[in-house]
């Protein structure tokens, strides 16, 4: 048996639960926060025989999607042509970053039981 970790951002994870339903997984959902852009992500528990891992991660994988963001992000620059000997300032700009998709963590199971 394994029980597997599979963190899905919000945007993906109402299909992710669909798709896994109709499938016949069950699975609890646990809402959660990445670390990066403190975004809302959605943390699924699965239990599973090792011989559907595969179908599971299959899944997950045709359900969530990476994507591009843009994000601001602050980054500092000094002005050396002022007669004072420069002056310093703050400039923010957005970057692209690629955020979705799934982080997926499958570990062994030593016991399970459901009562």
């Amino acid at each position: 048996m394994k029980l597997i970790f599979a963190i899905i951002n919000n945007d993906d994870s109402h299909s992710v639960s669909n798709a896994l339903t109709q499938s016949g997984f069950q699975a609890t959902k646990l809402a959660s926060t990445g670390g990066f852009l403190m975004s809302g992500n959605t943390t699924f528990l699965l239990c599973a025989d090792d011989s559907r891992v595969n179908d599971i991660i299959e899944i997950i994988r045709g359900n969530s999607k990476k994507r591009k963001q843009f994000v601001p992000n602050a980054a500092s620059f000094s002005s050396s042509g002022d007669s004072d000997g420069g002056g310093s300032g703050y400039s923010s700009f957005p970057v692209e970053v690629s955020v979705g998709g799934a982080t997926i963590f499958v570990t062994n199971i030593e016991r399970f039981e459901k009562v």
